[in-house]
């Protein structure tokens, strides 16, 4: 793949990452925004490249999986950024209501290793800003999901646009 195809799902799965760090629109980055993305990706490409029509399977799934990707590698940067700056986040917040809700299932040792682990994270993130676990985690569960969310988009994408295009 050359340099030029990757400009496309770079650019829009930074815009994707931008977008999920806002407040309010992050709720709806992974199963709205991503696929979007996706398909801004495979309508900048049609542009910018001149591809040609129809886009094929193979083109729409590799978009959509490298819109994801950078998207998930955007969103962690900044998310981390973000809470290393502000020694706090969306998962600090929620701890507390998170213990609260995992305590009523009396899952025993199990329960108290995760919640160990969990308050580890929390302390670092509050007196470093940073946690490698934390860090970890969120990218593993943005790289899994958006890649998904990508895919899906980029399939989405490729038949809206063959459809779209050869219409005209």
């Amino acid at each position: 793949m050359n340099k030029q195809k990757l400009f496309p799902p770079l650019v829009s799965g930074f815009a994707a990452a931008v977008l999920t760090t806002v407040p309010g629109v992050k709720n709806m980055g992974c199963c709205l925004i991503v696929p979007l993305a996706a398909v801004l990706a495979l309508f900048l490409d049609h542009k910018i490249n001149k591809t040609q029509l129809p886009i094929n399977f193979k083109t729409a799934v590799l978009f959509g999986i490298l819109t994801g990707i950078f998207a998930a590698v955007f969103s962690t940067l900044f998310d981390v950024l973000i809470t290393f700056i502000t020694k706090s986040n969306d998962f600090v917040e929620a701890l507390p209501q998170t213990e609260m809700l995992i305590s009523q299932y009396k899952l025993g040792a199990l329960l108290d290793q995760t919640m160990a682990i969990m308050h580890q994270m929390v302390h670092d993130i509050k007196t470093y800003g940073f946690s490698f676990l934390y860090t970890v985690g969120i990218f593993t569960s943005n790289l899994l999901i958006n890649t998904i969310f990508g895919f899906l988009g980029g399939l989405i994408g490729m038949s809206f646009l063959n459809k779209r295009l050869q219409n005209k």
